[in-house]
């Protein structure tokens, strides 16, 4: 997804897509940065999102985003079925 920290730097932002209508894609993004103050955020298993140097990483499923399908450039993996679960219980 475009990566909104620093305006007009291209660099991809890892997410989760959440779901897909037409040309439309819903995502939760994923950061390095824990924002232990927030509700919906989501350690991941080191590595789980393709970092070669297996960063912690996190799921922030208290801001969805809709995202042009066009935006993306790569698929990096798939969701372990028990994280699937509780961002699904997250994000509804």
């Amino acid at each position: 997804m475009p990566y909104e920290d620093q305006p007009g730097v291209a660099k991809d932002r890892p997410c989760l897509v959440l779901a897909v209508r037409g040309r439309k894609v819903t995502v939760a993004k994923i950061t390095s940065k824990y924002h232990d103050e927030r509700d919906g955020v989501i350690p991941l298993p080191p590595g789980a999102v393709g970092d070669s140097r297996g960063r912690a990483s996190f799921l922030e499923t208290d801001e969805l985003r809709d995202v042009p399908l066009r935006e993306f450039r790569r698929r990096v993996g798939v969701v372990d079925p028990v994280l699937w679960d509780q961002v699904r219980h997250l994000a509804n």
